[in-house]
């Protein structure tokens, strides 16, 4: 039997989601949590197998935070991602925090069963549409300290305010920004916000 827990801050998510997950004979929903504490909490007294777990979590500490908290513990669980957020920038910080899957919440019940089985045995697991698109892509690539700081740029940081936040000199922002300009063949900050955005490198501000 495989143990999943629940992260996601929406109810009516989670309950749609351990309604199906537990009507598979061979996996089983052991509890759930809404935010980065609780979350913390439960794995550390439940020890699942697998955590799935959306990105956003409302405010505070964000899902791929906790994802690498999670993965960080003693006995660490797998982390499976299931989210509407499909950027670049989203999936970077996800598998860089240790997730071993990242699935989209449109995504058929068998392809979220799949998953799961598949991230409890080790393997990592893309949904099919971003696993195409990233073979698929031929645009500009950045790395992942530029796709943070592109992200950031968009929030509206100044140089300086993205120095203190990344701990970094201005001269290395300044350094990462003719890259970033350079890579998307932009001139200024907004072009760079826009074409950053076009290409789902990152998500739109709200």
């Amino acid at each position: 039997m495989i143990r999943v827990a629940l992260v996601d801050d929406h109810p009516v998510v989670r309950a749609g989601v351990r309604a199906l997950v537990e009507a598979q004979d061979d996996l089983s929903v052991v509890g759930e949590a809404s935010d980065a504490q609780s979350a913390e909490q439960l794995v550390a007294a439940l020890h699942p197998d697998v955590v799935l777990m959306d990105l956003n979590l409302g405010p505070g500490v964000g899902g791929a935070e906790v994802a690498a908290r999670l993965r960080a513990l003693p006995e660490p669980p797998y982390v499976l991602v299931l989210t509407t957020y499909d950027t670049e920038a989203d999936i970077a910080s996800a598998m860089d925090a240790g997730a071993s899957g990242y699935l989209l919440k449109d995504a058929p019940p068998e392809d979220l069963f799949r998953a799961i089985r598949g991230t409890a045995r080790g393997e990592t697991v893309l949904a099919p549409s971003i696993a195409a698109r990233l073979v698929r892509r031929t645009g500009p690539t950045l790395t992942e300290r530029e796709l943070e700081i592109l992200g950031l740029l968009a929030a509206g940081n100044s140089n300086r305010e993205m120095a203190k936040q990344l701990f970094v000199s201005e001269a290395t922002v300044k350094s990462h920004l003719t890259h970033i300009y350079s890579k998307l063949k932009v001139d200024s900050r907004a072009a760079a916000v826009a074409r950053g955005i076009e290409q789902r490198m990152i998500r739109p501000v709200s």
